[in-house]
């Protein structure tokens, strides 16, 4: 039936098996609302477009479905253009959907208006585009989804001028059946697996592009070593004797490297944010196999380059392998001396924290899924805390914002309804979204956050140090978290130890609603 395209749009969106949108109305996207309900899709209204965005992340990135978010025009769009940047470093599948006002070359002047939104929003995304009708609507959002489910994920803008929304359109089109992802393969394929097998001292990472892949067989059969970048920890067991663990970003982890005779890196762009350093540090063969071409050809100088995606790629190759233990050069002696330094090191830089990582990590539940901000708690855990299962901890690497942990988990909430999910910030980047707890409260959410309190920017206040620049602005007024905490309706406490810091958290998974666990160093 003809609706006004404002409403046809969540009627196509539920096409595509849409179920949540995350988002805030106003009265430049009122319509994009009229049929939400009417669609049978769920809305979960954020306190401001950062926290929809965030929420976006967190939902596709526990669902494995993209992120779907509606904003308006200007500001809207503006605020969440933070979180589409996270999602553009982090390969998180966003779409946003945005109004658009419908002059802006001939008048000035206007509400929320800005010089070329579409253009702005390009900046932090796979593609922004504006559709002037709605069949031109209905084809950028199947081309949204058909990348979403062939190519790297990437967040997408649409942005529909107000008259368009408001305008009486058909319905879209019957949908097709869903996209199929690319496979791509070839000689190289045998080519890596004769390689594997002669090698003696073989290294694989594992990126959180990996994080779909089995890996264990292919390390069981190889006898190989295995780094995890950040991303990529859940995927080698930890109990493997050869797992040198989350470390990637240790400078020493270069001189590890260096000693291998094949490299095999799976799922990672060895970006600035995965080693701190220019160059991986190998002097052997490097493979790669990534589903962007991009990352195939960058400055690592790959000699066998496959693109393929990661699960396909350690299916493929180990059903080429010889059956049978493979005898290896790598003692798990040497991986024990070289986890144990790295462990002392962070545990250096981050003084008062491991303790209270150890405590956490004994009682959080195996399937918990984690959501961390730009806090050097997660620093350090993220290095050092072990996780049983891929993509179950998420980090805002790439972009580096403050502010994520609190939306992500809600949107993780949201999609894993009645599984454990917990937060980690800091206070600092607490507050930048902590209007959002009202969401939690909200949503009925049992949500532990973990709020550690070193009562400064304290990793800024180092890195200022270490240059030589007087600290004179790391310290701010923070409130009562706890008082603050029960003013949302949400529970709260202090814990005085790591016993107490256990129970609380028990606790906080079994309460129906969010929980702020306020920690501080004294912990430890």
């Amino acid at each position: 039936m003809k609706r006004p395209l404002g409403a046809q749009i969540s009627h196509y969106l539920k096409s595509h098996d849409v179920e949540i949108i995350f988002g805030i109305p106003g009265v430049h996207n009122q319509e994009m609302y009229r049929g939400i309900e009417e669609a049978g899709i769920r809305h979960v209204l954020a306190r401001h477009e950062q926290g929809a965005g965030f929420m976006a992340d967190g939902y596709a990135r526990a669902s494995g479905k993209p992120g779907v978010a509606y904003v308006i025009t200007g500001p809207g769009l503006c605020n969440i253009m933070t979180p589409m940047g996270q999602a553009y470093s982090d390969s998180v599948s966003m779409l946003v959907l945005s109004s658009c006002l419908d002059e802006t070359s001939a008048r000035r002047g206007q509400l929320h208006q800005m010089l070329d939104q579409a253009a702005a929003a390009r900046t932090v995304c796979d593609w922004s585009e504006p559709a002037h009708s709605a069949a031109a609507a209905y084809t950028m959002i199947d081309r949204a989804f058909e990348e979403f489910a062939t190519q790297r994920s990437r967040p997408k803008h649409i942005q529909v001028p107000m008259a368009q929304l408001e305008a009486i359109a058909e319905p879209g089109p019957v949908r097709h059946a869903p996209a199929q992802p690319v496979k791509t393969e070839g000689a190289a394929l045998s080519a890596v697996a004769k390689l594997v097998q002669k090698a003696r001292r073989p290294l694989f990472i594992f990126g959180g592009g990996a994080s779909g892949a089995n890996v264990m067989p292919l390390l069981a059969k190889t006898g190989a070593a295995a780094i995890c970048t950040f991303a990529g920890r859940g995927l080698v067991a930890a109990d493997y004797p050869l797992y040198l663990g989350a470390c990637l970003a240790r400078p020493s982890s270069a001189d590890i490297i260096g000693t291998a005779d094949l490299v095999v890196v799976i799922g990672s762009e060895l970006a600035e944010v995965d080693m701190w350093r220019a160059q991986l540090g190998h002097q052997a063969s490097l493979v790669r196999i990534d589903i962007d071409p991009q990352v195939l050809s960058d400055s690592q100088g790959a000699d066998i380059r496959i693109l393929m995606s990661a699960e396909n790629f350690a299916e493929r190759l180990n059903a080429l392998l010889d059956a049978g233990d493979k005898h290896t050069d790598w003692q798990p002696d040497e991986v024990r001396q070289a986890r144990k330094k790295w462990t002392a090191e962070a545990d250096a830089e981050f003084p008062g924290i491991l303790p209270v990582c150890r405590a956490l990590q004994q009682v959080m539940p195996e399937q918990a899924m984690i959501y961390s901000d730009m806090t050097q708690f997660a620093y350090l855990a993220k290095e050092l805390w072990d996780m049983p299962r891929a993509a179950h901890w998420h980090h805002p690497s790439g972009f580096g914002t403050l502010g994520y942990a609190l939306p992500a988990a809600i949107g993780g909430a949201v999609a894993r309804k009645d599984l454990p999910t917990s937060a980690v910030a800091g206070a600092y980047g607490f507050q930048y979204t902590l209007p959002e707890l009202g969401v939690a409260v909200e949503l009925g959410l049992s949500l532990p956050i973990l709020l550690w309190d070193n009562t400064k920017l304290k990793a800024i206040e180092d890195s200022m140090v270490a240059a030589q620049i007087a600290p004179n602005a790391v310290q701010a007024l923070n409130p009562d978290f706890c008082g603050v905490a029960i003013a949302y309706g949400a529970a709260a406490c202090r814990p005085q130890t790591l016993t107490e810091l256990q129970s609380a958290l028990i606790k906080a998974f079994e309460e129906p609603r969010p929980t702020v666990i306020h920690m501080t160093a004294e912990l430890g």
